[in-house]
């Protein structure tokens, strides 16, 4: 059976992205929204389970029990918080079901134990089922309230109200009459939304009117005569709240017995503990092509559109769709066929059951129906694409090198190292590939390999130090962090890993070399995790990198296994037609070389910089339900470096010093009071002319803070980015353009590890959809985003450089160390 050993944040590899191997399928009609209204009322036909997720979901249940660290039991107390944690994972912010609803679910408190691990090997998930069929059942009453709500109530909102719209820690409502009430005020809420920002948007087009041209008077008639009639702000609102809501309704009426055993078998696996997932069919896919770094598909990125369709977001180089040449961005997605199969409709399919039926093996034909970008609706056109193998090279580790001055007026090369995840080579269909270093041809192959050109790379051009990104890295392969942490240190232990039994194993660097021995940071944040936790530990305790970032990373010290469950269902192939996925479970717990656990804990940087995500409270492995504890165990054998401890208080003083000059930390400053501020206050005004104050309060700041930083100096430094297709060239590619008045590195916010779902779905807007007259583009010059960290940390390091001695900056000479 496979089992294969990682370290990830979150319930599911998390990918940007969504790629689509599809078939074609004749158009839809189009649909009036009472037709809609009608078609989602009658549609929800209950789901019952399916022949085998009784199967499926006793040997889930048997595997937990037997193989998760806690060896906790399957019993009666488990049962009671399964079922909680069910209601709520349906009905997260209670808003459904009612308090006669969870009297009638309570006779399953204390017996989905016995339901589940039946002696026949059969487990009774009748409870998912009827739970949810429930669901399904307030969710339509809800949407048809708001309909009602919608047509008749005329909303004011000039009383002085205040509502919660968090009630995620709420009671559940007492029965249908108070849910209305709930249901109520949270339009409202929205309502308002909408309504401040169409008021919002009219003050900048006629402050862009103003500015711009006054078009002739004869024009401008004859563009209002042959306009069709302009519907007004309140038509506008109703329309996008009533398609809100529905596409939310329809969204749940496509699921089958597959979604809600899903839900069910993840939700038990949760009760054990955060990280422990099963993985359906789709989510395993998921996961399989997030620690490959590659796919098999068209090569397209898809998002979902307000009006029900698949769209094309954007084309990946090399791959079939962009070499087809006859597939563009902004292409709807129709319908997909496979091969010579009969085309599916998959206009107001979930994305995710869409990209499943896009994907496929390589070499196999997909046939996709499309509307092309800005035709008219009725156009459409059959393209036909061979799959094939598409890298995710945009994921894999990157580089930059950074020319600044230093203390000494000179100039100093420095290098950072960008590494969104720990990925390997994995195969869930049998045994692991055997790891191999990234090829001549630049395909992606591990992360060690991969970051091992990189520092080649960064090395034959000079650069004397480096910093290794792992801000928004959430983990991934145990051994690729092993391996990683090995290309910095001589040898030795890098992670100590226990099992349940209270076995202790060592995960050692055993070889000797060492590929960069130079000065070095690791720059973190609380949304790294796991492996990137064992990396930074690590090096932390080897006094061999100096540690900065938010005040800990995110606290997961939990080693998780992939075990697919068809080797253990014991099934012939006719009565299992389709693979019952895999269960990923915690099996271990990680220590660092010291002895210490970064469960719940994290590891602390040596300095830490200001940042909003220290606040709040839901980031971090202490906010989840059912994390395991922190704990020590004996230190082991290892010899520190201490390269880090001489320098550290004057590194501290000069940051210290510089962040509080800094005028993007004091608007971090800034930013962490009003954190605090709204996380005392848990509501939200109802109040319409409050509402408008605290938007243009809001915008005004970001007006002053856009002037002040584009009055800045262009910083004196050079960027030049280094990817692993470039990285074996000779010489430097052309430097990155410098923005005005910021630093060319900034980088905007990245989601949070473990935000997303399993589904791989981007949502977002294509560079080449239509311009909105009232878009901030049109209003004063934007500056791009500023990353505050990066650049004090770039600051750090050449402090850093500064107070070595000078034979220590010249060890990172291209001739240093030998490659692995």
């Amino acid at each position: 059976m496979l089992r294969f050993w990682l370290l990830l944040l979150g319930s599911g590899a998390v990918l940007p992205l969504c790629f689509a191997d599809t078939p074609n399928i004749a158009p839809s009609a189009p649909v009036t929204q009472a037709e809609s209204v009608e078609k989602a009322t009658n549609a929800f036909r209950a789901v019952t389970p399916g022949h085998v997720d009784g199967r499926i979901a006793w040997v889930t249940a048997a595997m937990l029990g037997q193989y998760h660290y806690s060896g906790q039991r399957f019993d009666a107390a488990l049962s009671s918080k399964f079922l909680d944690r069910y209601l709520d994972t349906l009905d997260s912010q209670h808003l459904h079901f009612t308090q006669a609803d969870l009297a009638e679910f309570e006779h399953y408190r204390t017996n989905l134990d016995r339901l589940t691990l039946t002696r026949s090997g059969q487990a009774d998930t009748r409870p998912a089922c009827e739970i949810f069929n429930r669901f399904m059942e307030r969710l339509q009453q809800h949407v048809a309230y708001v309909d009602e709500l919608l047509k008749a109530d005329p909303f004011s909102f000039d009383a002085d109200e205040r509502i919660v719209l968090n009630r995620h820690e709420s009671p559940y409502p007492k029965d249908l009459a108070e849910a209305k009430t709930i249901w109520r005020e949270r339009l409202r809420a929205e309502y308002l939304q909408e309504k401040l920002g169409k008021e919002f948007s009219h003050k900048k087009a006629e402050t862009n009117s103003a500015a711009a041209q006054t078009p002739h008077p004869e024009s401008a008639a004859a563009a209002a005569t042959n306009a069709p009639p302009k519907k007004t702000d309140a038509q506008e609102i109703v329309e996008t709240l009533s398609h809100r809501y529905h596409r939310t309704l329809h969204s749940f009426l496509e699921w089958d017995h597959d979604d809600v055993l899903q839900i069910y078998l993840t939700t038990l696996a949760h009760v054990y503990d955060p990280h422990s997932d099963y993985l359906g069919r789709p989510q395993l896919d998921s996961f399989t092509i997030a620690m490959n770094l590659s796919l098999f598909g068209i090569g397209a990125e898809l998002t979902s559109s307000e009006d029900g369709y698949c769209t094309i977001r954007r084309l990946l180089p090399g791959g079939p769709a962009m070499k087809s040449k006859k597939v563009k961005e902004n292409d709807r997605i129709i319908a997909v066929a496979q091969a010579d199969q009969t085309p599916v409709d998959i206009v107001d399919m979930s994305l995710n059951k869409a990209v499943q039926l896009i994907r496929g093996p390589k070499g196999t034909e997909v046939r996709l129906t499309l509307q092309p970008a800005g035709a008219d609706s009725g156009q459409r056109t059959v393209v036909s694409l061979i799959r094939d193998e598409i890298p995710l090279e945009d994921q894999a580790a990157k580089a930059k090198i950074i020319e600044l001055p230093d203390d000494r007026g000179q100039n100093v090369r420095i290098g950072l190292i960008d590494l969104p995840s720990f990925y390997a080579p994995f195969d869930v269909t049998g045994s692991r590939h055997a790891e191999t270093k990234a090829n001549d041809s630049g395909s992606t192959k591990s992360t060690t390999g991969d970051v091992a050109r990189l520092l080649t790379k960064l090395k034959a051009e000079n650069v004397k130090g480096i910093i290794l990104d792992l801000r928004y890295n959430g983990g991934g392969s145990l051994e690729e962090a092993i391996r990683l942490t090995g290309l910095f240190i001589k040898d030795g232990p890098v992670v100590q890993i226990r099992n349940g039994a209270g076995k202790i194993e060592s995960g050692d660097d055993t070889d000797p070399s060492i590929l960069y021995d130079g000065p070095m940071i690791v720059l973190t944040s609380r949304f790294s995790a796991s492996a990137s936790e064992i990396v930074a530990g690590a090096l932390q305790d080897y006094g061999r990198a100096l540690i900065v970032g938010d005040s800990s990373t995110h606290g997961k010290g939990t080693v998780q296994m992939v075990d697919p469950l068809k080797p253990a269902m014991q099934l012939s192939d006719s009565e299992l037609t389709n693979d019952p996925g895999a269960l990923k479970v915690t099996i271990k717990k990680f220590y660092r070389p010291s002895g210490a656990s970064t469960q719940k804990k994290g590891v602390v940087p040596d300095i830490v910089l200001p940042s909003v995500r220290n606040e709040y409270k839901d980031i971090g492995e202490r906010s989840l339900e059912n994390a395991l504890e922190w704990d020590t165990i004996r230190s082991a054998k290892y010899d520190p470096v201490d390269e880090v401890a001489p320098y550290l208080p004057a590194l501290l003083k000069r940051s210290t010093e510089r962040v509080a000059a800094d005028p993007e930390y004091n608007y971090v400053r800034q930013d962490i009071d009003l954190v605090k501020k709204q996380q005392a206050d848990k509501t939200i005004s109802l109040n319409e002319k409050q509402r408008l104050k605290e938007q243009e309060e809001a915008d005004a700041r970001v007006k002053a803070r856009d002037k002040e930083r584009l009055a800045r100096k262009t910083p004196p430094e050079t960027v030049y980015e280094i990817f692993l297709t470039n990285a074996l060239l000779p010489g430097l590619p052309p430097p990155v353009p410098k923005t005005n008045g910021l630093p060319p590195l900034a980088k905007g916010p990245k989601p949070a590890p473990g935000a997303t779902t399993n589904a791989t779905v981007a949502a977002g807007t294509s560079a080449s959809a239509p311009v909105d007259p009232t878009d901030d583009a049109l209003d004063d010059e934007k500056p791009p985003a500023v990353d505050a960290m990066l650049a004090e940390t770039e600051h750090i390091l050449v402090d850093y450089l500064y107070l070595l001695p000078r034979n220590s900056v010249a060890a990172t000479s291209p001739t240093a160390g030998g490659v692995r």
